[in-house]
């Protein structure tokens, strides 16, 4: 089941009254304009029990990894660079580039990009480095 947070035409779960059913549209452009500053992630729906989260990327992000999932990146506006030990992947507009679970990883932008992840519920988006980068779940 798609589920979508925000916007109208919403109504809760029947099957889970804490998740918004949303039968519109969403667009991502005005949602990443909700986002207030980079690496403050935002879920802007569900599939079945993955969060597609929206975020903006400048500068450095921390090295983690994700011993659990894998880790889902799709830039939608700008570049991003995703640095792994062994090499540097570059990714522009409409790229996509799956992280395996357990490689350590740090994604970085020159300059502000816009990225869709999709990752399961409960994904900590510092993986196992925490720090103050860690964002608390945070639906738009």
């Amino acid at each position: 089941m798609l589920v979508l947070t925000g916007g109208g035409g919403a109504h809760s779960s029947p099957s889970d009254p804490g998740r918004i059913e949303i039968d519109e549209k969403v667009n991502l452009a005005q949602k990443f304009e909700l986002l207030e500053a980079p690496y403050e992630p935002g879920i802007v729906g569900y599939l079945n029990d993955l969060k597609l989260q929206i975020v903006k990327v400048d500068g450095p992000f921390v090295w983690h990894k994700h011993d659990e999932t894998d880790d889902f990146f799709l830039v939608i506006k700008g570049r991003l660079t995703i640095h792994l030990r062994d090499r540097d992947v570059e990714l522009s507009e409409g790229e996509l580039f799956v992280v395996p679970r357990g490689v350590e990883h740090c994604p970085e932008a020159t300059e502000e990009a816009h990225v869709l992840l999709i990752e399961p519920r409960g994904t900590v988006n510092t993986g196992d480095a925490g720090g103050e980068l860690t964002a608390e779940p945070r639906e738009l």
